[in-house]
């Protein structure tokens, strides 16, 4: 099992003048850890679960380039996109910029986006769920063709474009791998046994029943679900001693032990790099054994 880390908030000691060089240092210090991936959420402010509005929040795409300068391994994404925040070839493009200027790790985390709060606040467009479905259907359409050698028009029914030229094209061929974030049975997770690479979802007592609806969609399909990367959204809390670091532990092997082969999530007490040298010591280590 991998693990990743999800870095959701930025309101740490010493405030804004501060928070570039403390991010840069949980990033590298993750990557020393042993993390496969880091990750950022696509949001422009706070959400309510970590704290108020007016907490500090990074824009996305601008902060994984950043993270892509000062670190040399780790996959970068976002924990996920909202596909309408952005037009698709423009999201095509970003997603291209961080996978070449990172050397080939960068993934599309993408979903059909929910904080309508955030939306409205900044007049960011937003259009009801359903329509937001049908964009995250065309969205992935278009990021498939840019990444590939057809460059034609893509004519859809929410987006058209004249031409889908994408240069230069992403490092990691056939194209940065696909995360859709979300556990919804009737139309995420058939989106991901339609275009994903991988899944995303929270961790929960459902899992197990989860997997079984996207194994039913890769039938339906036509695709090998062993294909498709399973990622549990989690949380670590590991104590501020290492107290929970066993349990940790055994709630990995759990995920483990129920096909999943990331665990991906926020770590309690990041500011502090502590739990970070807990993971490197004692958390990654044992995962070789399952």
């Amino acid at each position: 099992m991998k693990v990743g880390l999800h870095i959701p908030d930025f309101t740490w000691d010493g405030g804004p003048p501060a928070l570039r060089g403390r991010l840069g240092e949980i990033a590298q210090s993750a990557e020393q850890a042993g993390v496969d991936r880091i990750s950022v959420m696509d949001h422009v402010w706070q959400i309510a679960h970590l704290g108020p509005p007016e907490h500090e929040m990074l824009e996305a795409y601008t902060t994984l380039g950043w993270l892509a300068a000062r670190t040399e391994r780790v996959k970068l994404l976002t924990m996920v996109t909202a596909v309408v925040y952005r037009e698709p070839g423009l999201l095509a493009k970003a997603v291209t910029t961080v996978d070449v200027l990172s050397g080939g790790r960068a993934m599309l985390g993408i979903g059909a986006a929910w904080n309508s709060e955030e939306a409205h606040g900044l007049g960011l467009f937003f259009p009801p769920m359903s329509e937001r479905f049908e964009r995250l259907e065309e969205a992935l359409q278009i990021c498939l063709q840019m990444w590939s050698n057809d460059d034609g028009p893509y004519d859809g029914k929410h987006y058209q474009l004249g031409r889908t030229l994408n240069s230069p094209q992403s490092l990691t061929r056939p194209h940065p791998p696909i995360l859709i974030g979300g556990a919804g049975e009737k139309k995420t997770l058939r989106l991901v046994a339609r275009y994903a690479d991988a899944c995303n979802i929270f961790d929960s007592t459902d899992l197990a029943h989860k997997l079984d609806v996207l194994r039913e969609h890769c039938a339906a399909e036509g695709r090998d679900y062993d294909e498709i990367e399973k990622t549990a959204q989690t949380r670590f809390d590991l104590g501020e001693h290492g107290e929970r670091v066993a349990q940790t532990i055994e709630h990995l092997h759990e995920l483990s032990e129920l096909g999943f082969q990331v665990a991906h999530g926020s770590v309690v007490g990041l500011g502090t790099l502590r739990p970070l040298e807990l993971m490197a010591d004692q958390v990654i280590p044992a995962l070789d054994k399952f």
